[in-house]
């Protein structure tokens, strides 16, 4: 896209009131792709004023996107601009979602441009790097920390702009607009907003002071569908180390250069993170260069900023109890300015729908370190939804490029140790190697048995991300989508429950499968459940399915694909050593088991409550295993087995149970044969596949195995 030379008019007054006439003083130029810049927000987004925020265009230089104006009713011409742009309304699998092409460097960059005070007032700005978002994405309005730069999102834009439409508020340095007026301004922009879009959530993602000025927005308007999201807020300020700061201030000499050097030391106001960042001699002097700046009165800012922080924390802390939004707050474990990870509990105690997430190896400027993806987090807490409640087929976001490629690395160890060794059966009966067997297009409902606390489900689901690009849907426990699961020492770790949901993992329901197949996805089943999962001492590959063939009728209504499949390989990398049974004869583990079932009975989330048998028994707990020098895992997707032509099953419950049993035992036939060939395997052992790697062939994608 070509880069245009532009003059925008800014104005150094600033008015809450909407009718106020902008009165163009003084011109800027920048460079700006063409038509994106020139598009005034009249009719939308935007603040009495001007709204510059740079990006780094293909000339080098930082390109600046302008709005001025509160948000109105109505359609602007970008807006207009957008919905021609935007005409994709879901993501594919490895969509490419930026993250990690723009770095502090370009924050910094950006940063130096549009901190010199121009005597305007608080605006709005549209981040130009921000890609075309999909169709009836919601809104998210940044509101930035202390330094009011309005950057703080810079390293995410590219992801979050393809599903968020993103607006920033930008804080002149200058600017002296006490805290309820910025109170005032985010309120009428999203009260606007909330009219043009009546049935959308609104994100308010607040950095530091941003928090509480997020949370205060919240606390007037309860009737509004907000969702919060807080990093490190300073509603903490009271007990911060900051608090020295106040009477230094009476002794700080006015020095231009003490100003962002100090304001570098306190974090808050800093343009670059605390921690996990090395200053090289690059970024030093992008940093000194904030000592040009000849229109900065450092004492009075740092004075005013401090003041701002106080008054924030104040009035946020003072109408929690009013804050009726969902809430997600993002703590760091090594902040130096604020105490996050304390201020995080008490929040999560004093506010009504709030979860929290804890990131121990990070600083105060969360936002701007490398490893934290924001779009990932709002991915895998469910806080992404296009309406009042969070829908879990219409609402997901299948993983990114990025995403994928950490998942590879985090998950490499357990790939190398186990090795898993996936063979499928073609429609003549065939065995072979990989997924050639399983169908591309779905529905496809695959249905199989669930090993010893799921040591089957990262090679299975990697393999098929990366095989055919297909995201496994598995139903999952309902209890890995409540509070329980997000609370802090909750028996469930919070970060595979975080994963298990950003790679397709929802609840079990009747209503989630229907979705599920009626949208053509790969659905993955396992009728044994928590009982095959949990299973006892001597109960390894034993198929415990209910009687009730509930899954195949549905498969029949839309015609979907069956894949019975089975998994062995549990006994060679545990052994259970304390089960079910043992752990109900240790009085202390007894009531704590007790206690987790009554909650689960309590909150709704048991499961199969109304049957009889040990499928009945989905208690859940955390086994005692030993782990063992790991053996291999073995799957077989067996013959599929098309439902198309055979919606009488919908009421002939009789050949509906004969297809039932048909697939059940289909499962149990494969685990038979893996058991038996895996005998077979010369290279069952680790040891054996190490010798071959390093030996044989050290670049070798796969390790042979027995002959099918």
């Amino acid at each position: 896209m070509a880069l245009v030379v532009q003059s925008f008019k800014i104005s150094p007054c600033f008015s809450l009131n909407l009718e106020s006439k902008l009165q163009p003083r003084t011109s800027i130029q920048c460079i700006a792709s063409r038509g994106d810049s020139a598009d005034l927000l009249s009719d939308s987004v935007g603040v009495n004023g001007v709204s510059p925020v740079g990006e780094k265009g293909r000339s080098g230089r930082a390109s600046i996107d302008v709005g001025n104006g509160y948000l109105r009713s109505g359609v602007s011409v970008r807006e207009e601009k957008k919905k021609k742009d935007c005409g994709q309304e879901k993501l594919e699998v490895y969509w490419d979602d930026g993250y990690g092409t723009q770095t502090v460097k370009d924050y910094l960059e950006l940063a130096k441009e549009i901190i010199e005070p121009d005597g305007g007032p608080p605006r709005w700005f549209a981040p130009v790097s921000c890609a075309p978002h999909l169709k009836d994405s919601p809104a998210l309005f940044f509101l930035p920390g202390a330094d009011g730069t309005g950057l703080g999102l810079t390293l995410h834009h590219k992801a979050l702009g393809k599903v968020f439409e993103i607006w920033s508020l930008n804080i002149p340095v200058d600017d002296r607009t006490p805290f309820i007026g910025l109170v005032k301004l985010v309120e009428q922009t999203i009260r606007m907003k909330h009219e043009s879009s009546p049935d959308k959530p609104i994100y308010l993602v607040g950095d530091s002071f941003g928090g509480c000025l997020a949370l205060a927005v919240a606390a007037r308007n309860p009737t509004i569908d907000l969702v919060v999201i807080l990093t490190n807020p300073a509603t903490s300020f009271g007990r911060s180390q900051l608090q020295p700061f106040f009477p230094f201030l009476e002794a700080l000499p006015d020095k231009r250069v003490a100003f962002p050097h100090l304001l570098y030391y306190l974090g808050d106001l800093t343009m670059m993170p605390m921690v996990n960042i090395k200053i090289s001699d690059d970024l030093a002097a992008l940093l000194s260069k904030f000592n040009e700046f000849t229109d900065i009165k450092p004492k009075e800012n740092l004075a005013w900023k401090l003041k701002l922080l106080k008054s924030a924390s104040e009035y946020a802390n003072s109408r929690l109890h009013a804050v009726t939004a969902e809430v997600l707050v993002l703590a760091s474990g090594k902040d130096n300015v604020l105490p996050s990870e304390d201020e995080a509990k008490r929040l999560e105690r004093s506010l009504r729908n709030c979860k929290v997430r804890y990131f121990n190896d990070k600083g105060h400027r969360i936002l701007l370190e490398n490893g934290f993806n924001l779009l990932s987090i709002i991915k895998g807490t469910s806080t992404y939804r296009h309406s009042r409640r969070h829908d879990y087929v219409l609402d997901y976001l299948p993983p990114s490029m990025s995403e994928f490629k950490k998942a590879l690395e985090n998950n490499r160890f357990y790939r190398y140790a186990t090795d898993p060794v996936m063979l499928s059966t073609m429609e003549n009966g065939t065995i072979v190697r990989g997924l050639a067997g399983v169908p591309n297009e779905g529905p496809v409902l695959l249905v199989g048995y669930h090993m010893l606390m799921g040591l089957e489900l990262i090679p299975l689901v990697e393999e098929f991300l990366k095989a055919k690009k297909v995201v496994l849907r598995g139903v999952a426990h309902p209890t890995w989508f409540t509070q329980l699961a997000d609370e802090n020492g909750s028996y469930i770790p919070s970060f595979i429950v975080d994963m298990a949901r950003l790679y397709g993992a929802l609840p079990v329901s009747a209503s989630n499968l229907f979705k599920l197949l009626a949208t053509k996805s790969h659905v993955l089943l396992y009728p044994g459940g928590a009982r095959e999962a949990l299973h006892r001492k001597g109960e390894e590959y034993k198929v415990m399915w209910p009687d009730q063939p509930e899954f195949v009728r549905m498969a029949a209504k839309f015609g979907a694909t069956i894949v019975p499949f089975g998994a062995v390989g549990e006994d060679d990398l545990a052994q259970l050593i304390l089960d079910y049974d043992d752990l109900t004869k240790i009085p202390i583990v007894s009531d704590a088991i007790r206690r987790s079932s009554e909650l689960d009975e309590k909150m709704g989330t048991r499961l199969r409550t109304n049957m009889a048998g040990e499928v009945a028994n989905q208690t859940l707990y955390i086994p005692g295993m030993l782990p063992k020098v790991p053996g291999r895992l073995y799957y077989l997707f067996g013959k599929p087995i098309s439902t198309k032509g055979k919606r009488g099953m919908l009421k002939d419950r009789e050949e509906a149970h004969k297809l039932y049993l048909e697939v059940k035992s289909e499962v149990e036939n494969s685990m038979a044969y893996l058991l038996k060939k895996r005998e077979e395997d010369p290279y069952r052992s680790l040891f054996r596949r190490t010798a071959y790697r390093a030996l044989a062939s050290p670049f070798v994608d796969e390790v042979p195995t027995f002959e099918c």
